[in-house]
């Protein structure tokens, strides 16, 4: 047996179900365990489920860039994930190994799909032992498809196991609704140019003037769709963040921060979700063009969100970003409070302001 595991965590489901907790417990039976979290939706999860102390989220990375990070440490790297089917698990374990192209042996263990399989690597007897003691069949890997072409400026990527009414979202932008299983995305020269096996969302390919769709991160369906009770760790500092669609990086960018201004609908829901852990509230520009990313989210106490005219919300989001932040995306709020950014805000606004709403 392995005497020192790896193991990274994908995905707030695979905690918020318990699957993470258990397989620690029970692979710290068989050897040394370091845990970190790979990706970036999970931390929240991790936090709720008490977690933290087991599982390093200090970092926003790639689960591959974890596998990599880890791999020097270790005997064996497993990857601990909930996918929706088997088939996407195994895409996900495929796409990780290829990036990761890991040197040891790297395990996939998928409780949504109920197996283990060796992604890379000889595993043997070690593989069997795994997958006995978290109580998952050992499947063999399928032979892995890519489903990254790449060729004189062109990209093309799969999207498999979409369920059709399930939005499909770049880096966090919601860019069209699945209307088949599978949806591939071109683009030329950094520019998303064609969506298939899906209805595609203009105002939100509006958003991405750039992307490197090669190592971008593409979703189908809610970025969380288990629940879990909220759990708060930090306090608040004294500056004030601007979050401008980019949601995910709200841990990096209002970590210590008195009050958080969001920008955009599904931002304001996804980044207060986080911010409730933070123990931040936040000042939230919306315009009701939301695309519900994910159905459970919390906001924290003491916020406030304004509702604007329809499509200003990034509108006044730029001007909040001028006159407030003056170009940046952080302040202080030294002789500031709350209140007066919110009565700045409402002014910057002007007659967009539609309503506000109080937490």
């Amino acid at each position: 047996m392995a005497d020192k595991i790896g193991v990274v965590v994908h995905g707030p489901e695979v905690v918020d179900s318990g699957c993470a907790e258990r397989a620690l417990d029970l692979l710290e039976d068989m050897g040394s365990v370091t845990a970190v979290l790979g990706g970036t939706m999970g931390r929240v999860a991790v936090i709720d489920a008490a977690l933290e102390d087991r599982i390093d989220i200090t970092r926003r990375e790639m689960p591959s860039r974890s596998v990599q990070r880890l791999e020097p440490a270790v005997e064996i790297v497993i990857l601990l994930n909930y996918a929706k089917s088997r088939e996407t698990g195994f895409a996900f374990g495929a796409m990780v190994a290829s990036r990761a192209r890991p040197k040891k042996p790297l395990l996939l263990a998928d409780f949504g799909g109920g197996l283990l399989s060796v992604l890379a690597g000889e595993a043997g007897p070690v593989a069997e032992r795994i997958a006995q003691a978290l109580g998952l069949e050992l499947v063999v890997a399928p032979e892995f498809q890519p489903r990254t072409e790449s060729s004189e400026g062109t990209v093309r990527r799969r999207i498999l196991g979409a369920v059709p009414g399930e939005n499909v979202s770049i880096n966090g932008t919601v860019v069209a609704k699945a209307l088949e299983d599978t949806v591939e995305i071109t683009a030329i020269d950094g520019k998303i140019a064609e969506i298939s096996g899906a209805l595609v969302k203009a105002h939100g390919l509006e958003k991405l003037s750039f992307v490197d769709l090669e190592a971008a991160i593409l979703r189908t369906g809610d970025i969380r769709r288990t629940e879990s009770v909220p759990r708060s760790i930090f306090t608040c500092g004294s500056d004030a963040a601007l979050i401008d669609h980019a949601a995910e990086e709200t841990f990096e960018n209002a970590r210590g921060a008195m009050v958080a201004i969001t920008v955009g609908d599904d931002t304001t829901a996804i980044a207060g979700d986080v911010l409730a852990r933070l123990g931040t509230p936040l000042v939230g520009i919306v315009d009701g063009d939301v695309d519900h990313l994910c159905h459970r989210t919390v906001t924290p106490v003491g916020s406030v969100v304004i509702e604007v005219r329809p499509g200003c919300d990034d509108v006044v989001g730029r001007r909040i970003r001028e006159e407030i932040f003056d170009g940046k995306y952080r302040i202080s709020m030294d002789g500031l409070g709350i209140e007066d950014l919110v009565k700045w805000i409402k002014k910057i606004a002007g007659e967009d302001l539609r309503s506000e709403r109080r937490f």
